[in-house]
């Protein structure tokens, strides 16, 4: 356990809307105005939100998958010399199938702080609103897109709990086919374009939402939520079919 450095910056991880802009909490506005620096996956994304919020001036350290180890370093260091750093993604809670678990990592292994500013959340989100049963899930992230995706939802399907997906506009389509495949006796909850304009909240079978959603253009990031039936159940309704 590392005892906290007052002369080192903490890294704050904050969350910020998914979409509706009324959703970024007071504390969030505030770690935002007075970090030394801010570690963002678009610097244009993020400035549209300082902008809105009437935050000018601040250094912005551009962080993705392509410059990892650079941004890492890089903010590593403003943080030993003292500087907090607040890390966000373009929507959401940093982290979460979005950039964020190497840098909180290499604070964490360099014996500096990192605390969590919480807030918006897809996951959460779509959960919060879904009639499937949650109570306990798994939850997936994005699935690969070609190799390993097969044997990743057969990996799913073997799992007796309710799953969590992320999904693209443009694979929908092609996810609710392989539900179809994999969890044919499923219910299916999708959650799209949440706390947007277009937010649109589908519950059905996975044929019910593979029709819904193949042949049309989708715009969006959804939420996918897969719950099969109760194997304990199923067997139970299979041992008293052959009676």
């Amino acid at each position: 356990m590392n005892s906290r450095d007052e002369h080192k910056g903490t890294l704050y991880v904050v969350a910020t809307p998914l979409g509706n802009l009324d959703d970024m909490t007071f504390r969030a506005v505030n770690t935002l105005r007075n970090a030394g620096a801010i570690a963002c996956e678009d610097t244009r994304r993020t400035s549209i939100l300082l902008k809105h919020f009437g935050i000018e001036g601040k250094r912005l350290v551009s962080y993705h998958s392509f410059n990892e180890e650079r941004a890492v370093r890089q903010v590593i260091e403003l943080l030993e010399e003292g500087s907090d750093v607040a890390l966000v993604t373009d929507a959401g809670t940093p982290a979460i199938s979005d950039p964020g678990y190497t840098m909180a990592s290499a604070a964490h292994a360099a014996g500096l702080p990192v605390v969590p500013v919480p807030g918006a959340s897809a996951l959460t989100a779509a959960l919060s609103v879904c009639p499937l049963p949650s109570s306990s899930f798994f939850f997936a992230g994005f699935l690969p897109h070609k190799k390993g995706r097969k044997s990743r939802l057969e990996f799913l399907a073997s799992i007796d709990s309710t799953i969590v997906l992320y999904e693209s506009p443009h694979r929908i389509g092609r996810l609710m086919e392989e539900v179809k495949e994999h969890f044919p006796d499923a219910q299916v909850f999708a959650a799209r374009e949440i706390t947007k304009m277009h937010e649109e909240y589908v519950t059905g079978t996975p044929d019910e939402l593979a029709n819904h959603f193949t042949g049309q253009k989708q715009r969006g990031e959804f939420v996918v939520v897969v719950h099969p039936p109760d194997k304990h159940s199923k067997k139970r309704q299979e041992h008293a079919d052959h009676q």
